[in-house]
């Protein structure tokens, strides 16, 4: 009977995720009660969302900051939306997982443009910072650095900085839609992290690539922090950070903590299994949390002056692209 039970403990702790039928079947009544609230905050975050994107069509003219705004103040609804997948098919957590690492690089690209736009897009804020300087000694790649020198905003300057964070939005999607097929043929494993896997070189390589790209984030935002304290800039950089901070740096600890033995195996689940369970469900709380606090300070008061003066500069800009 012993060896029968240990076979199977060998078995559940070294599988793959359970199918949904089975979490299912062995649902106890708390956990139905805390899977139908992580479920009713993964809907209620998208309601609050969906209202969010009507005002902003309503209020907002039709323009790259509108469309840069949508995608940025719905990084928290889609992350908990994919996270409420996972929790219910655990099959589909690799899917869901890759989906939310893609849309997030594209949130920080799209984070970038979001603060040039609150200016009135490129233009206007080569106008407005043309030839002032600007700290390149940031975080995460030179925040040590104290001893670089100023740089400058210029067209070029402008290029690059929007080609750091462009690299992660094209260069992830890329490398995630490659995991997934080594994953459906077997090859890739995210317990496995040994030279020979192709695990830890993906990694490391959107690693380094992610790095970059949130280096010209920080330069942006420490140059425009001071003229967009009104647009309540500050405050959304914090749940843009945060929002970085859980998606990315707590699945990676809770993976790591199963791999050397801190999470238990309890079948259907094995380490890593439960590893993800408990970063979906975390992920669900917390992006409720975090949606509800984008709504107060994404949703506000426009300006008709301000607006009349973005319609204005889209007049203005229209001749000079055809």
């Amino acid at each position: 009977m012993s060896d029968a039970v240990n076979r199977s403990m060998e078995f559940y702790c070294g599988s793959s995720p359970p199918q949904a039928a089975v979490i299912l079947k062995d649902l106890n009544l708390p956990a139905i009660i805390l899977y139908s609230v992580l479920t009713l905050m993964a809907v209620i975050a998208n309601l609050v969302y969906f209202e969010e994107v009507i005002y902003l069509l309503r209020k907002v003219p039709s323009t790259n900051r509108r469309a840069t705004i949508m995608w940025v103040s719905g990084a928290a609804p889609v992350i908990a939306s994919t996270s409420c997948i996972g929790m219910w098919v655990p099959l589909a957590s690799m899917i869901t997982d890759l989906t939310t690492a893609v849309y997030f690089a594209i949130v920080i690209h799209k984070f970038q443009r979001m603060m040039i736009e609150e200016f009135g897009g490129d233009e206007s804020f080569l106008r407005h910072f043309k030839n002032t300087p600007v700290k390149i000694s940031t975080a995460p790649c030179c925040c040590c650095c104290l001893c670089l020198p100023f740089g400058t905003i210029s067209r070029r300057m402008m290029f690059l900085l929007k080609l750091g964070t462009f690299q992660l939005a094209f260069l992830r999607p890329v490398l995630m839609i490659f995991t997934l097929v080594l994953w459906v043929n077997g090859t890739f494993s995210l317990d496995d992290f040994t030279p020979s896997g192709p695990a830890i070189w993906i990694n490391t390589f959107l690693g380094v690539s992610t790095i970059i790209a949130l280096w010209p984030i920080g330069i942006v935002f420490n140059k425009v922090k001071g003229e967009l304290k009104n647009q309540k800039i500050i405050p959304k950089f914090t749940l843009y950070q945060i929002s970085f901070i859980l998606t990315q740096l707590q699945a990676t600890i809770l993976n790591i903590t199963a791999l050397s033995g801190g999470i238990a195996c309890a079948p259907p689940l094995s380490p890593t299994v439960r590893a993800g369970y408990m970063t979906q469900q975390l992920l669900i709380m917390e992006m409720f949390i975090i949606t509800m606090l984008s709504r107060i300070y994404y949703r506000r008061k426009y300006d008709p002056q301000e607006i009349n003066e973005i319609q204005s500069c889209i007049k203005t800009e229209k001749p000079q692209t055809m």
